[in-house]
């Protein structure tokens, strides 16, 4: 990737070589920085607590152990949350980008009856919450979700941020392709099946992606909406379970899989980091070529 817009090779000027070795020292300072902390993170992972605890920073460990790691998946209990959340994050995804859609593409069309007074609350509703008390009295109570998958995956359903911008990257879809589909007889559906889907390929891979890594790392939901129905616990519950063991609180280790064994504290908290991000960076280099696409396309439409 060229940084420099200067002349270059022969031609270029001592002034635009210092300003290029200035720009890859920068890059390569920021590129460092960001990444350090991941890869401090990895070896601390796999080093001893005396390690952790003695040598301040170090890129390599010394003596090299998988104790976290054992205390970890000392329990079936972790595989069993690692099923939950992948079920909670493709469900969820799904759930995410049909209403995200289909709501969208209604609001952007003009034709639409009551089309301002729905947009207008949407923008409301990124203003102003109803609280976590009456959305909790509404999905435990009300709706009587309480202890079941659907407490998790239909409160988020739409992002009223990620809708407006989906709404507006419809908008700019040329409307004559539309029309001319019209004109073959196509429905609504159809169009929107076989014409603006598949122009919207980068936005709704880069809006699944966050989706996606929304419900990943969501705890909270299932903190207060599953505290009757362990089984069905994500991941990110059971490792939180995990760090308040290592660290030996009192509060919920009674609850806790007596087949977990004692703990080593720091490097578990290493090694839940590792494990509770390394599935959902797995999936961000096949939507990496969407991604900047569609957050910039979606960004500017409208």
């Amino acid at each position: 990737m060229k940084i420099s817009s200067g002349p270059v090779g022969q031609n270029a000027t001592l002034g635009s070589r210092i300003f290029d070795v200035m720009n890859y020292l920068i890059v390569t300072l920021i590129a460092l920085t960001t990444l350090f902390p991941f890869i401090y993170i990895i070896s601390a992972s796999f080093a001893t607590e005396y390690e952790i605890t003695t040598r301040p920073m170090f890129i390599i460990p010394q003596d090299v152990t998988l104790n976290a790691y054992k205390f970890i998946f000392s329990s079936n209990k972790i595989l069993q949350g690692f099923r939950n959340s992948i079920f909670i994050t493709v469900c969820g995804t799904a759930i995410n980008l049909f209403f995200t859609v289909t709501m969208a593409y209604a609001l952007s069309k003009k034709r639409l009856r009551g089309r301002n007074f729905f947009l207008n609350m949407v923008i409301i509703s990124m203003f102003f919450s109803g609280g976590m008390i009456p959305g909790y009295i509404i999905i435990a109570n009300v709706l009587n979700l309480k202890n079941t998958f659907w407490a998790v995956l239909l409160p988020g359903a739409i992002s009223s941020y990620n809708l407006m911008i989906v709404k507006n990257f419809f908008q700019g879809i040329p409307q004559e392709l539309e029309e001319s589909a019209a004109i073959d007889g196509s429905t609504d559906i159809g169009i929107l099946w076989k014409i603006v889907l598949p122009l919207s390929l980068p936005v709704l891979a880069t809006f699944g992606l966050f989706y996606a890594v929304g419900h990943w790392n969501a705890y909270f939901g299932a903190m207060i909406y599953m505290t009757g129905a362990k089984e069905k616990w994500p991941l990110q519950v059971l490792l939180r379970e995990l760090i308040i063991l290592a660290n030996g609180s009192a509060g919920d280790i009674t609850n806790m899989d007596p087949e977990f064994i004692q703990p080593p504290e720091q490097s578990v908290k290493m090694a839940v980091i590792v494990v509770s991000t390394v599935p959902i960076m797995c999936v961000y280099p096949f939507l990496q070529k969407y991604f900047v696409k569609g957050v910039m396309v979606g960004a500017l439409k409208g």
